[in-house]
């Protein structure tokens, strides 16, 4: 499980070095790919195997299940971690996040998510409050 918020610094020549801590789960292969609020999702190759396997049993003859098919899918970027646990994030990956060289990498449960960190910041201040608002019916049972 990922967990966490971590601040790596994107490289000169546009490659992220993982936090160590994730590095062991991630480095049989990641595969990249756009995200929801304009975030980068990172998996481990069995989980997006599995993600894709639920995208696969969607109807396609629903266009919203066709239309988030393509742009998950024409995104995805597998890569195998160097032996510094770099990878490389594509271009137009970097522009869909907007990413510059300050990072946020966070774990969230079954995969990571890279945000530009001034990106993350606000998203963040936020979000908080909505957070802290969050009552049982986001989550029955919970609170």
């Amino acid at each position: 499980m990922f967990l966490g918020t971590h601040a790596p610094k994107l490289e000169e020549k546009v490659r992220l070095i993982l936090p160590a801590k994730f590095r062991g789960e991630l480095a049989g292969g990641v595969v990249l790919t756009r995200g929801q609020e304009h975030c980068l999702y990172a998996f481990t190759a069995a989980e997006f195997e599995r993600m894709y396997a639920q995208l696969q049993a969607a109807p396609i003859s629903q266009k919203r299940a066709r239309d988030y098919m393509r742009v998950m899918l024409s995104g995805a970027d597998q890569q195998t971690p160097d032996k510094q646990g770099r990878i490389t994030i594509a271009p137009p990956l970097r522009a869909y996040a907007s990413l510059s060289r300050e990072l946020a990498v966070n774990g969230v449960g079954s995969r990571l998510e890279i945000w530009d960190a001034a990106t993350w910041d606000a998203y963040l201040a936020e979000q908080e409050s909505v957070f802290a608002s969050t009552a049982e019916e986001i989550i029955p049972g919970f609170f």
